[in-house]
């Protein structure tokens, strides 16, 4: 059948009895309700209902139209009350997106609210990619710089990052310490390969030293770390990831102008389901337990 809407009125019609009563129910004028009854009889070539004083009633072919819509309506009010139950419950797929730089702290997170709910299924997608929460591609995402400014997003503050320099104990043997901004000049660093980046720290470094004393670049930020570990220059890293590697020196404390910001971002059609709620009040409430110093 090419038109639906035909379909539900005469099923209606049937149903009911009358046009008025289709058209109060489907919120259409009876004109519309007659109109429908004659183009679907006459685009099955067959009567569906037998006019009359009192109103509509069914023949034959009407009947089993009635049946069949019936239970074609059946199947639909069963599948909106699945639907509507899956959004109350915590099982199903829950798909996180961040920065890879995250994962160690929001990975075991994730890890621990998978264990509360044993019928959730956890995809935690990392990169420097921007997941489109519009398209479905993430329920939640977290975000780092400045605020996202999708209009279909809901957009949260989440956390304040702080940063500062570290190096390899193996680096600081060899090149010594770092002895102050004016002293940078002397050093090397681990930086982004993008030279654009709007990441308020790279800015900075930028700002501060010779493009050629910036001798090791990284597409992402775990590389980048893992080039600072194994002594290939001085870089920027979280503190709080920081404070899950004790091997890392710092070599300069934090400024303010390095700081930004991560926020959770959700699209509006997901935000309210009960998956989604539960688990940034769980994130919300275990990041207060993360170092930040």
């Amino acid at each position: 059948m090419e038109n639906w809407d035909e379909v539900r009125t005469a099923y209606q019609v049937a149903r009911l009895g009358t046009v008025s009563g289709a058209a109060e129910v489907l919120g259409v004028h009876h004109a519309t309700v007659i109109r429908h009854i004659d183009a679907i009889e006459a685009r099955l070539g067959v009567k569906l209902f037998q006019r009359h004083a009192r109103g509509y009633t069914p023949t034959e072919a009407g009947l089993d139209l009635l049946r069949v819509a019936q239970a074609t309506d059946d199947q639909f009010s069963q599948l909106v009350g699945r639907l509507k139950g899956q959004g109350d419950e915590v099982s199903g797929e829950l798909v996180v997106t961040s920065l890879s730089s995250m994962a160690p702290m929001l990975a075991p997170e994730l890890a621990e609210f998978q264990r509360m709910h044993p019928d959730l299924v956890i995809r935690y997608l990392t990169g420097e990619r921007v997941f489109r929460l519009e398209y479905g591609e993430a329920h939640v995402a977290l975000r780092a710089g400045n605020a996202p400014e999708q209009p279909d997003n809901v957009v949260q503050p989440f956390q304040s990052t702080k940063l500062a320099l570290y190096a390899s104990p193996d680096y600081v043997e060899r090149h010594g310490p770092l002895k102050g901004v004016e002293d940078m000049v002397n050093h090397r660093f681990v930086a982004s390969d993008n030279e654009n980046s709007r990441a308020p720290f790279e800015r900075w470094l930028r700002a501060q030293v010779p493009a050629e004393n910036i001798v090791f670049r990284c597409s992402d930020a775990e590389a980048g770390h893992k080039a600072i570990l194994a002594g290939a220059g001085i870089g920027f890293i979280s503190l709080w990831e920081a404070a899950s590697c004790p091997n890392l020196v710092r070599v300069m404390e934090p400024m303010d102008e390095w700081s930004g910001n991560i926020w959770i971002v959700t699209h509006v059609d997901l935000h309210r389901t009960n998956k989604v709620q539960s688990f940034i009040r769980f994130l919300k409430e275990r990041a207060k337990d993360w170092p930040t110093c």
